[in-house]
């Protein structure tokens, strides 16, 4: 047996990069070059998200370490002091185990006080899902600046290669692997109608959505508004079941909880759940007609299963996009009408020939073999603006 030379740490902070991130630490455990370590963050740790990381303990176990940066609040002041905790505490452990490599998914603020956490300890990064666009988001400027901080990049479309490398990355350190989540999608064992109503407890009804929205930047319109537009139009759609999960630990996250829960109170067609789990939710996705709302979710994983998005708002715009995503404003007649274009013979018809264009075969395995024969094995140069000409 090859000696266990070479340490990496991954950095997880939530359920949704966990699903995401989990068939990549199952293949990089695997791997005989490398011994592997595993950060459980941000609110994996929070009771108010649902205690997942005891999910990622389940799982890894023995290479597990949790790290608390308080997800309390989201309000500014409770993120800011999250952020400074992580980059604190996160910078240390990092000193401390002196890893050869961090890989990062993402772009929540968690990741990024990883990712400072990690440069100033003289620690080389590994980023998945540079390059992308969400301008309707906060998140758009935390990936690129998570991007300049890193020295090499797994993404996931080509044209979000040409973008990191227009961002001054040098070519040969940025990879087309496709989307984890899309390959994750593919593989997945879901579970049937029956057994999910059984084990979620829930009721199934001629129609089915799953529902996730997320903060964005008010710029035309605010949460309030769009969360009051969106209810208006659920009301019209009768013999209807709701599925909504938890939006993530961003700005202002506390009001849609809260509104969703009043929404949903004393209707036994809606349920409400902190945290699915991957084959909860992608069975759950495979039963419903639709999936609603400003998740990336929607955009790089639903299509895989052939299911329609109904994506509201500018959360998302700048994501290359399948054509099972139908796109949509904050007015209530319009988000409407897009679902009832969800719910259309035809449309449903259409999308059963669609391809997900962030699905590549083998997007784990080929992430861990280029980290083996390109990064570990090579000498990792300080990391230079690239010029192009």
């Amino acid at each position: 047996m090859s000696k266990i030379n070479k340490k990496i740490c991954i950095v997880t902070g939530s359920r949704a990069d966990y699903d995401i991130l989990k068939n990549l630490i199952i293949c990089l455990n695997k791997s005989k070059k490398i011994k592997l370590d595993l950060i459980v963050t941000g609110q994996h740790l929070s009771k108010e998200y649902g205690n997942t990381g005891k999910m990622v303990y389940k799982d890894f176990g023995k290479i597990c370490h949790s790290i608390d940066i308080r997800i309390k609040k989201t309000n500014s002041d409770s993120i800011l002091n999250s952020i400074g905790i992580g980059i604190n505490k996160i910078g240390k452990y990092l000193q401390l185990k002196k890893p050869d490599l961090v890989i990062l998914l993402g772009d929540r603020y968690e990741i990024f006080s990883a990712a400072i956490g990690s440069i100033y300890s003289d620690i080389k990064i590994a980023h998945i899902h540079g390059g992308e666009l969400t301008v309707g988001s906060l998140d758009d400027l935390i990936r690129h600046s998570i991007t300049k901080l890193s020295n090499f990049h797994f993404v996931s479309t080509d044209i979000y290669k040409k973008r990191v490398i227009q961002m001054g990355e040098n070519p040969k350190n940025v990879f087309n692997v496709g989307a984890l989540g899309a390959e994750n999608t593919e593989n997945i064992k879901l579970i049937s109608k029956e057994k999910l109503e059984e084990k979620l407890s829930i009721k199934f009804k001629k129609n089915n959505f799953i529902i996730t929205i997320n903060s964005f930047i008010e710029e035309k319109f605010s949460i309030e508004y769009l969360l009051k537009n969106f209810f208006s139009a659920l009301k019209k759609l009768k013999n209807t079941a709701f599925i909504f999960t938890m939006p993530n630990s961003d700005l202002k996250s506390d009001i849609i909880k809260s509104e969703i829960l009043k929404f949903c109170k004393n209707k036994k067609n809606c349920y409400f759940f902190r945290s699915l789990g991957s084959q909860n939710y992608h069975s759950c996705v495979k039963v419903c007609d639709a999936v609603l709302g400003n998740s990336s979710s929607g955009i790089l994983e639903v299509p895989s299963l052939k299911i329609a998005t109904v994506n509201i708002g500018d959360r998302q715009n700048g994501r290359v996009q399948a054509n099972s995503i139908i796109n949509t404003d904050y007015s209530s007649k319009k988000i409407y009408n897009s679902i009832r274009k969800s719910l259309s013979p035809n449309f449903k018809r259409k999308i059963k020939k669609i391809k997900n264009p962030y699905s590549k075969k083998n997007t784990a395995n080929n992430i861990v073999k280029i980290i083996e024969n390109n990064i570990l094995d090579k000498k990792i140069e300080s990391k230079k603006f690239y010029d192009i000409k």
